[in-house]
């Protein structure tokens, strides 16, 4: 089947347990189309039930930016940016459809708004420079470079910092980047819940993950070589299940507050979703409770 001339990107958005990853993969058996996920952490080895991979559901269906790193790697949204024009690329020159699927609303706005970014550099010298501060004033400096800094996640850990600090000096003078943007025409697609019954399906796959297997996963990732402070990078999952291995909560306050919390990492996932669409992305929504897939097909057409 040719691609339709009016999108060459077809993209599946959605909160997390929304169901997205069924059909985007459905729509790509129908449009002969190849999944690129739009997943901070589905890029990593190894980290399977934490990030929410469910590679079974691909069947034949092939995927890109999955399983492409080691657990214990750092990755961005440039890096995202970058593989995923990779992707995009090679999918569509073989005359198939990319299907961009994902809930990092970062991720994907990078791709539908088209940012333009350029790589940072290290800077030896600033390095050295802020090797001497104290968490403290790194974070004092990092505020001060970037008063309307929101990532709470690169105050976490002393590297992040440094490299957010070197990342925001860099962009107070930053060159316009040169690389040509190519023709993206994406028809956007997203799922959404009532929000009582998203938390239901939140919960109910949040226990069966920890019944099958996901405080191993962690358990193994730790054995492996990534440190407890390096697993709360990656994610409330792994945040709160590594608490939970060193004995800092039980079992069932761990569920109860890692469960919470994704409830709320979910909330903020429909914001992202809605200031995208107040910046101008245009976002087709089906029911999830209804039937998503017959609706996908009756808003892509014949």
């Amino acid at each position: 089947m040719t691609t339709p001339l009016h999108y060459n990107l077809l993209t599946v958005l959605g909160p997390t347990a929304s169901g997205k990853t069924r059909l985007a993969v459905a729509l790509a058996g129908d449009l002969n189309g190849e999944i690129i996920s739009a997943d901070s952490r589905q890029v990593f080895r190894g980290m399977d039930f934490g990030s929410g991979k469910d590679l079974h559901e691909y069947g034949n269906i092939p995927y890109h930016l999955i399983d492409i790193l080691e657990s214990g790697a750092e990755f961005s949204v440039f890096a995202f940016q970058r593989l995923f024009l990779d992707a995009f690329t090679d999918i569509t020159r073989r005359h198939r459809l990319p299907v961009l699927c994902g809930g990092t609303g970062l991720y994907l706005d990078a791709v539908l708004r088209g940012y333009r970014m350029v790589e940072v550099p290290e800077d030896p010298a600033l390095r050295d420079e802020l090797e001497k501060l104290s968490a403290d004033e790194l974070a004092a400096r990092l505020r001060e470079l970037k008063p309307e800094q929101h990532n709470t996640s690169d105050l976490l850990e002393r590297s992040r910092t440094i490299r957010a600090i070197e990342i925001a000096r860099f962009e107070q003078n930053r060159p316009e980047p040169d690389a040509e943007w190519p023709d993206i025409r994406p028809l956007i697609i997203g799922i959404r819940w009532e929000r009582g019954e998203l938390r239901k399906r939140i919960t109910e796959r949040l226990r069966l993950r920890l019944e099958n297997g996901m405080i191993e996963e962690v358990q193994r990732l730790h054995e492996a070589g990534v440190p407890w402070e390096r697993l709360e990078y990656y994610g409330l999952e792994y945040r709160y299940i590594g608490t939970f291995l060193q004995g800092e909560l039980n079992r069932n306050d761990m569920f109860q507050k890692l469960n919470s919390a994704i409830h709320d990492f979910a909330k903020r996932q429909e914001n992202w979703f809605r200031k995208m669409e107040r910046n101008g992305v245009t976002i087709n929504w089906v029911e999830g409770a209804g039937d998503p897939l017959a609706e996908a097909r009756a808003l892509i057409g014949p």
